[in-house]
Parts: C-alpha cells; structure tokens; sequence
C-alpha cells in the first residue's frame, strides 16, 4: 500500500472531532494512516446571526471545502445534513457511514405541564421551528445557536422551557440529558443522522480507501432525501424534512417529505411507498408532487419572507 498519510479535516467542535475521529480508526483499522487537521468554519464563528441570515448554503461545509481545494487536508468528515446538494467543483461524496438515530428530540427541564399550556422553544432550524408551531400553534420559537454543547449550556441557563436537538449528536458525545422526549411526529431534515465523507474527485488513492467504508443502505436513502431537497430547492433555509425508510422484509422503501410556511400554519406533504427499484427517482418525484400542491407558491413566499 502506497504510504500516504490521509489528512482529515474537520470542525473542531466536540461532535464534529468525534466524527473525524470515528472516520480515522476505519481507515486505521484498514491500514491506512491518517492525521486530523481541525479547522474553524464561519457558522462557528459568527454566532449571532440567524444561519438563513447568512445567506449562504453549506456554511459550515465552506472553509473544509477550502482548504481541500487549497490541498491543505484530503478528506472532510460532515453531518451529512449540513452539507449543500451541490458539491463545490472538483469535490465528491466518498463515503457515506452507516445511518444513527434520525430522530429530533426535546430536551427539557423536567416539567412538561408546557406542552398544554405556553411554552418558549429554543431551535435555529427553520424545520424545527415550523413543525412545533403546525403542533402548538400557542407557542412561541426563539432561536438558538452554536455547537451543541454551547446550545446545551444556553438551554440550563436560559429561561425557555425546551429546545430541540438531533438525537444522533448527542448520542455520539454522550451528553444526551435524562429529561428528554423523542419528537417521532418531526419529520427530520434530510440526511439527519448520516455522516459524510468527501474528498477530492482527481485523488483515487483517497476514494480507493473511503469506498470500503461506504454503507449502501444508508447511501439510498439519504440520496432520496437530498434529491427530495434539491428540487425543492430548498438549500438550507426553507423548512423541509424529509425521511426514507428500506423494509427488508418487503424490498420497498417508505418516503416522507414536508414542507411547511415559516410559521407552521400550511403543511404540504407526501407518504409514499415504491418498490426499491424505483428508488432512483422516488426524491424527485415526490417533490415534484409537493410543488404540484401549492409548493411553488409557497417556496416563493418562503424566499420572499427570508430576503425581508
């Protein structure tokens, strides 16, 4: 074997190292070296904006996409969510890793009387926000920010009564608290619970190594979703969620994908499932029957909304 050293780039927040971490030891484990090079992404930086505000897609995925373009690391490890459908020229999807827990919890501070009543939200997710007002359509959202450990700690400090979270990310840094609830109505975001790995289209070695890491189950479904995505356009500002399911027993895969207004009051959906040989096509298809029953108009608004 060829003795390149792989250099993985990553965040370095807590979950964001774990998943590098988590991508050297099966490279290790196959005999491949490697080495972790942390780099800091501007959705980390700049904490107090609402991320739609920033204006760009893929705002954690940006400074890694660089600094693979600049040839100063080889691969990058993301949440598969966070990153854009469109890759930056020259960038391709390696490996995607075997699928975790896809469900959006609610930590809270041990009394749920709340949920009947008013409550206050802590979500900076458009998706989030828009499904929790659709359900309780009293309560109010504010947004929150930053790593999950910085969102956690402005939760105990905070007086909101909850705040919502990907199960996955906790899970994988062990900090998922005792007061919590399994939000199993959410629909969750595209390819929540997936972890991606990129690396420079012209570096077959790189490929070579990361195709044997690759999860084919896992690669389907989040490929549904994001295509579900992607022809909504939805980037990542409009409150879409999307979940495919494979069903061994049957061969089928189960799709559901939503769209909802800003402030949850219109919800368009689609609950479909195909046989798995359809699965190529199921993402857009399914979108496009979104945007048949007012989801044109509606992402207009959206846009329009966001741009005030």
């Amino acid at each position: 074997m060829a003795e390149k050293t792989i250099r993985i780039g990553t965040r370095d927040s807590e979950l964001a190292l774990w998943q590098a971490h988590t991508v050297e030891k099966k490279l290790n484990d196959l005999g491949y070296k490697t080495k972790i090079v942390a780099v800091k992404s501007t959705g980390d930086v700049i904490l107090d904006k609402p991320l739609y505000e920033l204006g760009i897609t893929g705002i954690f995925t940006k400074t890694l996409d660089v600094a693979m373009i600049n040839g100063d690391v080889d691969i990058a490890v993301h949440s598969m969510k966070d990153v854009p459908t469109a890759l930056p020229q020259g960038i391709v999807q390696a490996a995607v890793l075997e699928r975790a827990n896809t469900l959006d919890i609610l930590v809270h501070k041990g009394n749920l009387d709340f949920l009947n009543e008013s409550g206050t939200i802590a979500t900076g997710s458009l998706r989030r926000q828009a499904q929790w007002l659709n359900k309780y359509p009293t309560h109010k959202v504010v947004d929150l920010r930053g790593n999950v450990n910085l969102r956690m700690k402005k939760l105990q400090e905070g007086n909101w009564n909850g705040a919502v979270f990907a199960a996955a990310g906790l899970e994988r840094i062990d900090l998922k608290p005792e007061n919590y609830i399994n939000l199993d109505w959410m629909i969750p975001a595209p390819a929540q619970g997936a972890m991606l790995v990129v690396a420079m289209q012209n570096d077959a070695f790189t490929l070579d190594a990361l195709s044997q890491l690759n999860d084919i189950e896992t690669e389907i479904v989040t490929y549904i979703e994001r295509q579900f995505l992607k022809t909504l356009e939805g980037g990542c500002t409009a409150p879409i969620g999307a979940l495919a399911r494979y069903n061994e027993q049957e061969d089928t895969i189960h799709f559901q994908g939503v769209l909802f207004s800003l402030d949850g009051k219109e919800k368009i959906e689609v609950d479909k499932k195909v046989p798995i040989q359809e699965w190529k096509k199921l993402g857009f298809y399914s979108a496009q029957e979104i945007l048949n029953n007012g989801g044109t108009k509606l992402m207009t608004e959206i846009k329009n909304n966001l741009k005030k």
